[in-house]
């Protein structure tokens, strides 16, 4: 068979020039991270060509031992990083496996209470733009105006208020431990099912980083890329007794054959995350993250809830008097890749906001330590300061470029150089 180059050369132009640009900048993407090497490897393999609807051992189609073996490793590997009880890990992403948790308990019009996604929650947890807001009935809890934290006696008040059939905790831009246990106190009150969302910070509670929510949660959902360092997809954890309405909820409910090459990946992302290895790297995410955030603080830069617990943290640029959606720019520019966030109470639109996020998975796979967290926020504040200015922005730029050079992720320098002069002349053959 031809390689990828013979083949199409345009996509494969597109995917080598994406390898160089994680290579050579600076990503702060919360949600993103870097696979390992083998993850990649089980992604790309053929196991892409296997159709196999079904579970291990009660497939439709034959030929599925090899399949059945991975998936297995997957389940059980899954089961034993997190302590769970049962695991389904067919889900292609989180909201997936949101899904498969509304479909198995819930009817259309039940009431959830979840967090509200301009706060911190996350779109598959009710918003109105999402299937979630439009089958189900939602209430929002938020965070305290002055602390920016989760308010859990407002959380008690509208549980008792609106008698949700489900209470959802986790979020996508929240900086601050989760208390599940109070979560799991306030859902016994009402008798409402609590499902936790750890989609982002699964890494951190697989190492001990971040409390579980296991003991307390009918069901845990989330996703084996971001902090837990996998491919991109998800799983859903749950009791025993729910084992079976959760499986019949991801197939046939939602999704017809599992994508079997990306759950060999997750198998491999699971086995790597079980190594002492993973969890001083997650401990090191927190570090940087709160040495990034403290870095910024002193560089005269609002931090909501004034810093963080985890691998992410919002700033406010309100008083910067620029919107998020400038700052996103401007800082691409310089090889500094965010993501324009809305913060708390946020009176500008999601398209432009007054935050961005900032997050530390990717620069810490890279080996960056706190030294580099101060490099970093002080490049940062160099083109917030001076947004507009293209000097400083190439400035700023070659100085990221050599920071990346010294944390290879998939290539060297040798590796860079030739890859420059192919793309030269793949460029002028196109």
């Amino acid at each position: 068979m031809k390689s990828l180059w013979e083949t199409d050369p345009e996509v494969a132009l597109a995917v080598e020039n994406e390898a160089l640009r994680e290579e050579l900048s600076i990503i702060l993407i919360a949600s993103e991270n870097y696979a390992s090497e083998a993850v990649l490897q089980a992604q790309a393999s053929v196991m892409t060509n296997k159709y196999a609807e079904g579970y291990p051992g009660r497939r439709y189609y034959g030929g599925c031992s090899y399949v059945d073996t991975v998936e297995k490793l997957a389940i059980n590997r899954g089961k034993e990083l997190f302590g769970a009880e049962h695991i389904n890990v067919q889900p292609n992403a989180g909201t997936a496996a949101n899904m498969a948790v509304y479909f198995s308990v819930l009817n259309p019009g039940d009431t959830i209470l979840s967090m509200n996604l301009s706060h911190g929650g996350h779109l598959s947890h009710g918003a109105m733009v999402s299937f979630s807001g439009k089958f189900y009935k939602t209430f929002f809890y938020g965070v305290s105006k002055e602390t920016g934290r989760i308010d859990y006696d407002e959380v008690e008040y509208l549980a008792k208020k609106y008698r949700p059939k489900l209470i959802i905790a986790g979020a996508s831009s929240y900086s601050r431990i989760i208390d599940f246990k109070r979560f799991k106190e306030i859902a016994d009150l009402v008798g409402a099912y609590f499902m936790a969302d750890i989609a982002h910070i699964a890494g951190l509670v697989a190492a001990g980083i971040h409390p579980s929510p296991i003991p307390y949660a009918d069901f845990v959902t989330g996703t084996t890329h971001k902090t837990l360092r996998g491919p991109r997809g998800g799983f859903v954890m749950c009791k025993s007794k729910f084992a079976k309405t959760i499986d019949q909820a991801v197939f046939p409910g939602l999704q017809g054959g599992p994508l079997m090459h990306v759950i060999a990946a997750k198998a491999v992302a699971f086995k790597e995350a079980m190594s002492e290895k993973f969890k001083k790297y997650q401990y090191q995410i927190v570090k940087n993250a709160q040495t990034l955030a403290d870095s910024l603080k002193e560089k005269g830069f609002k931090i909501i809830s004034e810093g963080t617990d985890n691998h992410l943290f919002l700033v406010d640029l309100t008083e910067k008097d620029i919107t998020g959606k400038e700052a996103e720019i401007a800082l691409d520019n310089a090889g500094i890749t965010v993501n324009k966030n809305v913060i708390p109470y946020d009176e500008k639109p999601p398209t432009i906001t007054s935050g961005i996020r900032i997050g530390t998975p990717i620069v810490t796979t890279r080996g960056m330590k706190e030294k580099e967290m101060k490099q970093i926020a002080f490049f940062i504040a160099k083109i917030i300061n001076n947004l507009g200015e293209e000097e400083v922005y190439n400035e700023v730029l070659e100085k990221v470029k050599k920071l990346c050079l010294s944390f290879p992720v998939y290539h060297n320098q040798i590796r860079k150089e030739r890859l420059d002069n192919d793309l030269k002349q793949i460029a002028v053959r196109l």
